[in-house]
């Protein structure tokens, strides 16, 4: 992706920390010369592998996984907070009026090759593993044994795993760092001043500006 040097990310840490508080993933790769896009939570595992391992599933109707082979190429886009950002709340604007809005957002970018899994027992400990991560925040956490054993079986045949080995990650994080100081701080506070979404974008620069 175009990466002026002032919005790139390097950080893992903070790579990671969007891909584990941001699951859902837009995963992208390609049959014959067409893009096929599909989206789907990841579960991230960073100890496996040199730069760690995505791990999904796709219904077994979804033919993606029939078209995948070490050759295929993928991408998973991650998508934080985004926002739009009004000139307005710049206040430099009471110089120079020569301004216009834009749109601030934070994204890590995943690529690697992607296999298909339809190991049974893969599949049991890639969903458990990935409900736990999801419940057990819960005052009563849901598990899969909570299902009846035949019911979970039949489930698990209707899917197929995914695994993509991370080659590389990126990140871009456009939060106002091309404007002066003055100017992320009124848009930091015009975002606070709006709905949810752009109070965590602007909890976001903040984070970014220490």
């Amino acid at each position: 992706m175009y990466m002026p040097a002032h919005f790139e990310v390097i950080d893992k840490v903070t790579l990671h920390e969007v891909v584990v508080k941001h699951p859902l993933g837009t995963w992208i790769t390609s049959n014959n010369g067409d893009l096929v896009i599909n989206h789907l939570p990841f579960l991230f595992e960073p100890d496996r592998g040199a730069q760690g391992v995505l791990a999904g599933h796709v219904a077994r109707a979804n033919p993606i996984w029939k078209q995948l082979h070490a050759h295929v190429r993928s991408a998973v886009v991650f998508q934080a907070e985004q926002g739009y950002i009004s000139p307005s709340w710049y206040p430099s604007k009471q110089r120079d009026p020569k301004v216009v809005p834009t749109w601030n957002y934070a994204v890590v970018h995943v690529h690697g090759a992607a296999q298909a899994i339809e190991d049974k027992e893969w599949l049991f400990r890639h969903v458990s593993a990935n409900t736990r991560r999801h419940e057990n925040h819960r005052d009563h956490p849901w598990q899969v044994s909570d299902a009846p054993p035949e019911y979970i079986e039949k489930l698990l045949t209707g899917i197929v795993g995914i695994e993509i080995q991370i080659e590389s990650i990126q990140g871009k994080f456009k939060l106002s760092q091309n404007r002066s100081a003055a100017d992320q701080e009124g848009v930091i506070a015009g975002l606070q001043a709006g709905d949810a979404e752009g109070q965590s974008l602007a909890k976001r620069m903040r984070q970014r500006g220490n």
